[in-house]
């Protein structure tokens, strides 16, 4: 049986890479693919793909939270996250989100088909490029699955405003995407920064590149 792929990046020459090297193996069909989390989370939903390779850093709504989102909807789908970070930070995020997986874009295509592979089995994939440091500190965390994180104190609606507001968009332009009013907005980021201790924006934004929740500029 066919193991079904859907690959979610915000750069589309990265996702036709991606496509041509897992379509030329017999054993891999990719089923679809999104420019962000947010239509990823609807189209997998949908396509029930076996493996969803995940990029880290996107707009709208992050690798992380769409994982997260994913894994919630549909427990049986498995995440590889794809990253160009390789701190315990980040991989930890993606550990806590569900993820089965954890490869660096700078050995994609040397590594794709073999963590397709071994997280379509039910083994974890860990990238060779990630030290070995770094991935005996995650396993360490991993046993400790109720330690918090400060990511891990905010709601699922607090992180999607914190997206947005590093993203650079308004109260009012994020209280229409989101369905709310922008007092409303306001009130969820005054809340996220409190429990964050963050007092400004250029703080949230490094609290978002330090998670990986928005990409290095």
């Amino acid at each position: 049986m066919k193991i079904t792929v859907f690959l979610v990046d915000d750069h589309a020459v990265l996702r036709d890479g991606l496509r041509l090297l897992l379509e030329a193996d017999p054993a891999i069909t990719v089923v679809g693919e999104a420019d962000n989390g947010r239509d990823a989370v609807e189209l997998v939903e949908k396509l029930r793909p076996d493996v969803i390779i995940m990029d880290l850093a996107m707009p709208q709504m992050n690798g992380i939270e769409a994982t997260r989102v994913i894994k919630k909807n549909h427990p049986s789908a498995k995440v590889i996250i794809l990253s160009m970070y390789s701190t315990t930070e980040h991989i930890v995020s993606a550990l806590d989100a569900g993820a089965q997986g954890y490869l660096l874009k700078e050995s994609v295509g040397a590594e794709v088909l073999d963590a397709v592979m071994s997280v379509g089995r039910g083994v974890f994939y860990w990238s060779k490029k990630i030290p070995e440091k770094v991935v005996l500190d995650c396993k360490q965390r991993a046993l400790k699955p109720n330690a918090p994180t400060p990511l891990m104190s905010l709601s699922r609606r607090e992180r999607e405003i914190l997206q947005y507001v590093v993203e650079g968009r308004s109260s009012a332009e994020i209280a229409h995407v989101l369905g709310l009013s922008p007092k409303t907005v306001d009130t969820y980021r005054s809340r996220l920064m409190h429990k964050l201790d963050i007092t400004d924006v250029p703080g949230l934004v490094k609290f978002a590149i330090q998670y990986g929740l928005t990409p290095l500029k």
